[in-house]
Formats: structure tokens, C-alpha cells, sequence
């Protein structure tokens, strides 16, 4: 005889209204990822700012030649893009207008700005709200179901697509998804290093050499080596990536695989790289790091610079956290990880100890030592 299912306890008026828009904002809330693309694609933020930094309905609409009647349409966008933090309202104009600005968030999508430390995150947003994502995350339920065998799974992503991401072959689903993963993934890593120098003062400090492990155009070795001029910087990543970084008269560029060999330095420094990667594979890079770099004594150490899942960060920065782990986990093999799992890891690649330098918003500077 079957067991009898336990009574469903219905919650309470109050808290079933509440449940009820919680349930709609969890149903729904990819509006929100849509209608940030949505802006990115008319222009709104880079239209914003040429226009002062603050605008109107009416201008906005006028410089992004929309047709008038769908600026009542134009004003819902906004209004939800405002509430969910991506602009801004501004003091009314005259006779009350309606006035739109830029924030941080918006600021940063900006297209075409020549300055230090913007890097534009466009590609970033239109990768991850691509159709290639979205559909490897509504794929997520029969991957789960699916029994893979022996060995580590393929991620939904490469099971949906058949290759899997940034990879060789991800060109061969989409060479125009393959460009936005690259230049989103250097945009997005070289964000944010300038306050990374600002507050970590010691850690290129009397060091004399260092490779930047999939340092990509070498933006941030760059930056460095302005910052530190003594310090001789290589710059190790893929020949594809390699053979259109532009030339530069101080750093290095070494095309090759972190997987094989890593050019000798007195610091490796891995920056948002090992979430792309699982466990075992974070292991066996770190490991080449490992050879690569002098002992303890003579200033050998690993910088990473990598998401510290915590959720002492607070509600916001924790659940930007988590969200980010399952997306890796969707289109990669990589994932977010707390400090007890990145403690695992460094002792599994052979290091004797390690040191969390600065926790940066949700990111985490680390000091690792052979």
C-alpha cells in the first residue's frame, strides 16, 4: 500500500500574496537580463551619455530614431530598467519632465569611450543573454536526468551545442558568439584591476617578474607594468588571442597552453581564470603555475584574483554569487567556490600555504605560496 502523501500546509493570507509575487518576480525576472540586452541594442547607455548624462523621454527617443509613438512602450522599458538598478531617475526637468541618468551600472556599459579603466561590458551582457546561453539553461532538467557514465559530464552547454565554450571549436556553433565570449570575458576580467593596485600596494611590490595567465590583450599587464615599470610582465594565452593582442615595447606575449607550460616568472598571476575550470583541472594548472615560479624564499607566489563565494558579503553581492556558480556550471565545467574549496585545491596542487589579500566586492585577492 502506498504511503499517504503529508498534508500541504497553505500558508497564510499574508504570506501567500507574498509568495505569489515572489513567484512572479522568479518567473519573470529574465525580463530583466532582456530588457538590459534590449537597452544595449538600441544604445540607451552610450545615447544617454552623449547626451550630457541625463535625458528625456523625448530625446532619447529623438537620438535613437525610434518612432514617437513608442515612447508610452520606451517609458515602461525604462521604468523597469530603473527599479531593477541598471539607470537612474534624475531631478525633474521643467515643468516636471520625466529625466533619465546614468549610474554605475549603466555607466559601464557605455560603447566607444577611450579612458582609463573603462571597459566596456556590452559583450559580456550579450553573451550571457544570448540565445546559446539560454537555451543550455532551459536544457537543465533533462541534463540532470541524464545518466553520462564514467568521468566528469559534459556541461549543458556543450550537450546542447555539441562543443563546448571557449574552445577551439565554439566558432564552429557561432563565430559571432565565439567573438562576444572573448571580448566579454577580457572586458569583464580587466574590470576593476585599477582599484585592485589601489588597495593591494604590496602585492607587486620587489617583485621583478611576472606572467599574467590568460592575460588576453594584456590590458592589465599593461597597467601594471605602468604602475611597477621595473617589473617584467609576459603575457600567456592562446595563439588565436595572442596573434591580435597589439604589440607592445615592455610586455611579452607568449602564445602557448597553461595546460603544457607557463613562461618562468617570479609570480604567475591567474585572474578570473579558474572558474572556468573544474577542480581536477584548476589542480593541474595550478601546478604548472607551480613549476613555473621560484621557491617561498626567493619571492616565489601565485596571485589569483577570483570570486570568494561568502554570504558574510551580504544578500546582494552573495546571491550575484551564487547566480554566477550555476551559470558556470551551465556553460562550462568551472563554477564559483567558498574558501574551504579553493583551500582544497591550492593543498591538491602541491602549495604549502596561501593568504586572502583583499576581499573586492565579490572577488577575492590571493596570495598563493609554493
Amino acid at each position: 500500500m502506498a504511503a499517504q502523501a503529508p498534508t500541504l500546509q497553505v500558508p497564510k493570507d499574508a504570506d501567500l500574496l507574498q509568495a505569489q509575487s515572489d513567484l512572479w518576480r522568479h518567473s519573470l525576472c529574465y525580463m530583466t537580463s532582456t530588457g538590459l540586452r534590449c537597452a544595449i541594442k538600441l544604445g540607451i547607455p552610450t545615447t544617454i551619455h552623449h547626451l550630457g548624462g541625463v535625458t528625456s523621454l523625448l530625446d532619447l527617443i529623438t537620438a535613437l530614431s525610434i518612432p514617437p509613438a513608442k515612447l508610452p512602450f520606451l517609458r515602461r522599458l525604462m521604468r523597469m530598467l530603473v527599479t531593477t538598478g541598471v539607470f537612474a531617475k534624475a531631478d525633474s526637468g521643467p515643468e516636471g519632465t520625466e529625466l533619465f541618468r546614468l549610474n554605475a551600472l549603466s555607466s559601464i556599459l557605455v560603447e566607444g569611450v577611450d579612458a582609463d579603466e573603462h571597459h566596456c561590458q556590452t559583450s559580456f551582457v550579450l553573451a550571457a543573454t544570448s540565445s546559446h546561453y539560454l537555451e543550455a539553461s532551459l536544457g537543465l532538467a533533462e541534463w540532470f536526468k541524464k545518466d553520462f557514465g564514467e568521468g566528469p559530464p559534459p556541461s549543458p552547454f556543450e550537450e546542447v551545442h555539441g562543443a563546448p565554450l571557449l574552445d577551439e571549436k565554439t566558432a564552429s556553433i557561432c563565430p559571432e558568439l565565439d567573438k562576444l565570449v572573448i571580448e566579454g570575458v577580457e572586458a569583464h576580467d580587466n574590470l576593476g584591476i585599477g582599484t585592485i593596485m589601489r588597495e593591494c600596494h604590496d602585492l607587486f611590490k620587489g617583485l621583478e617578474s611576472l606572467t599574467d595567465c590568460c592575460g588576453g590583450d594584456g590590458t592589465t599587464a599593461r597597467a601594471i607594468a605602468k604602475a611597477h615599470p621595473h617589473l617584467k610582465c609576459n603575457v600567456l594565452d592562446l595563439p588565436k588571442v595572442i596573434e591580435k593582442a597589439p604589440a607592445h615595447d615592455v610586455i611579452n606575449f607568449v602564445a602557448g597552453d597553461m595546460f603544457h607550460t607557463i613562461p618562468p616568472a617570479q609570480t604567475v598571476m591567474l585572474k578570473l581564470v579558474l572558474l572556468h575550470w573544474d577542480d581536477e583541472d584548476c589542480v593541474k594548472i595550478l601546478a604548472q603555475c607551480k613549476k613555473a615560479i621560484p621557491s617561498r624564499e626567493e619571492g616565489g607566489k601565485i596571485i589569483i584574483i577570483e570570486v570568494l563565494v561568502d554570504p558574510s558579503l551580504g544578500p546582494v553581492i552573495y546571491e550575484s554569487q551564487v547566480l554566477f556558480d550555476v551559470v558556470m556550471m551551465t556553460v562550462t565545467k568551472g563554477g564559483q567556490r567558498d574558501e574551504n574549496s579553493w583551500a582544497e585545491i591550492f593543498k591538491k596542487a602541491g602549495f604549502s600555504d596561501y593568504k586572502i589579500v583583499k576581499k573586492l566586492g565579490a572577488r577575492a585577492v590571493f596570495e598563493v605560496y609554493p
